[in-house]
């Protein structure tokens, strides 16, 4: 009978030592209240974050007590990552219920949507929120970032089971560490995720944005979760008449490509090997991605414009104009592929074409870079496509006995790596279907938009063609699938599934 509930034993004394960590962050909004917030309803918010740390603590401890500690498997890990992520939602809404009486869905789908950095938002009014209740929305989304269980890891888990815990939520595609031990490579992770976190704020807050919104959008630029203080997102900056909003926007521009590149080129960037920018397959996708879009949509933005022919390119009026477009056109792109989500315009709105709503569909999809914050399929599996689709148009051309492998950056990739991102395409395709169907079934959008609604919470990103003002009024069935989708894109799917699979909690 031991061995029997050997994983429930395991897990759950795990889980209890998460709960633990939330306990302690769901008190730092707590600071945010005492220093900024002087109204009414001071009471309740404090409350709306003490109540649910308490709930934390109490549950984490009763579960260290209740199940004691032992080593664990892959299967065991990843359980511990689907459950974990649940349990930080299901505690993280509760300053949404409490603090603004949002419902318990509407505020377990924000928290989701904040841990999973996927950015879609239940909530408007977000300028008159109370200022703590919208840290913790930020917050979420900059633990989320590199993940809870790696931040975990970092600063309290130092058992055998580390290995398996980190490589059940860090992305499945094996990449050389920069330091000896995975407590060196932790810790080297978030200290400079901290580090380029502190810079984004800094460089905010020295073209005049206020402090507590530099922090905010601090934390979700590099998270690429894209959740901001403002119902018009960046764009509050124009609207408002900052004097310095371009500046801002290059900024976050900058913070969100941090967040969606490696950060294994960081590092080696931070050694001076400027070439790491440049030397492997990934990010010469990576780059070439950026740029193809936004030459693609620029083009159709002059052309749909009509504003190209007859103007003196020497005129102010016309660089201006250009810039003008260019910005808009790469904050959206890199937004988008990063899975960032901030808007300086709306991607459904009269600004951008057909064409570009259609490459936001495909930039959804390809997300960033693998070791990156960013969601999505990530570059390097769509690399490896490339070369597999490659691969079979060479062996028609061959005899049936040749040999062919796929290489990327001089190394073969092995041929399981191969069916398993294959498999992982083929599932988002799937859930991209039931998404998308079950959004057309239970409401009155058009079915481009119902299957952007599923493109966004699969790839972790945020916008789509589903106006936010009718986000909260969704079907519960629907919020349901995709706060499913959310935790399935940012996992990767398997781990999810396996919370369904008896054998496993029974073996």
């Amino acid at each position: 009978m031991r061995n029997r509930f050997e994983t429930i034993r395991v897990v759950f004394n795990t889980l209890g030592s998460l709960l633990i960590v939330l306990g302690a962050f769901l008190l730092l909004p707590l600071a945010i209240l005492l220093v900024m917030e002087n109204n009414g309803n001071w009471v309740t918010n404090f409350l709306a974050f003490l109540t649910p740390s308490l709930i934390a603590f109490s549950l984490g401890i009763s579960l260290r007590y209740i199940f004691c500690p032992g080593s664990m498997n892959n299967y065991q890990a990843m359980l511990v990552c689907s459950l974990g992520w649940l349990g930080f939602s299901a505690l993280g809404a509760l300053p949404f219920v409490i603090g603004i009486k949002a419902t318990y869905l509407n505020g377990f789908f924000e928290a989701m949507s904040g841990f999973t950095t996927t950015g879609i938002t239940m909530f408007t009014g977000l300028d008159r929120m109370p200022k703590c209740i919208l840290f913790w929305r930020s917050l979420t989304q900059w633990i989320g970032g590199l993940g809870i269980l790696t931040f975990f890891l970092a600063v309290t888990y130092r058992g055998g089971s580390a290995h398996r815990l980190f490589g059940a939520e860090s992305h499945k595609i094996g990449m050389e560490r920069p330091v000896p031990g995975l407590s060196n490579t932790l810790k080297l992770l978030w200290s400079i995720y901290a580090g380029f976190t502190i810079v984004i704020i800094i460089g905010l807050f020295l073209v005049g944005m206020p402090l507590f919104d530099s922090i905010c959008h601090s934390f979700t630029a590099l998270s690429t979760g894209g959740f901001s203080p403002h119902d018009a997102s960046i764009d509050y900056f124009r609207l408002a008449s900052f004097p310095h909003f371009i500046w801002m926007e290059y900024i976050l521009i900058l913070g969100m490509l941090m967040g969606g590149t490696n950060f294994l080129v960081h590092y080696r960037l931070l050694q001076g090997n400027f070439r790491s920018l440049f030397d492997n397959v990934e990010m010469k996708y990576w780059w070439t991605l950026i740029l193809f879009f936004t030459l693609i949509i620029l083009v159709e933005r002059f052309v749909k414009l009509g504003s190209v022919g007859g103007v003196n390119i020497a005129s102010v009026g016309f660089i201006q104009r250009v810039e003008h477009n260019f910005r808009y056109v790469l904050f959206q792109v890199v937004s988008i592929l990063t899975t960032t989500g901030f808007g300086t315009k709306d991607i459904g709105g009269v600004f951008f074409g057909n064409v570009a709503r259609q490459l936001f569909l495909m930039m959804m999809v390809i997300g960033g870079c693998v070791g990156s914050t960013g969601g999505g399929i990530k570059v390097f599996r769509i690399s490896v496509l490339v070369k597999l689709i490659q691969r079979e148009v060479f062996r028609l051309r061959v005899p049936a006995g040749a040999v062919s492998t796929i290489v990327v950056d001089g190394k073969s990739v092995e041929t399981n790596e191969t069916y398993r991102i294959s498999a992982l395409f083929f599932a988002w395709i799937v859930l991209l279907v039931i998404g998308g169907a079950v959004t057309a079934i239970l409401s009155n959008f058009d079915a481009f938009s119902s299957f952007s609604g599923m493109f966004s919470a699969l790839g972790n990103i945020g916008p789509c063609y589903i106006p936010t003002s009718a986000m909260g009024a969704l079907h519960p069935v629907i919020k349901v699938v995709y706060i499913f989708g959310m935790l399935a894109g940012r996992l990767e799917i398997l781990p999810v599934l396996l919370i369904f699979s008896r054998r496993v909690w029974f073996s």
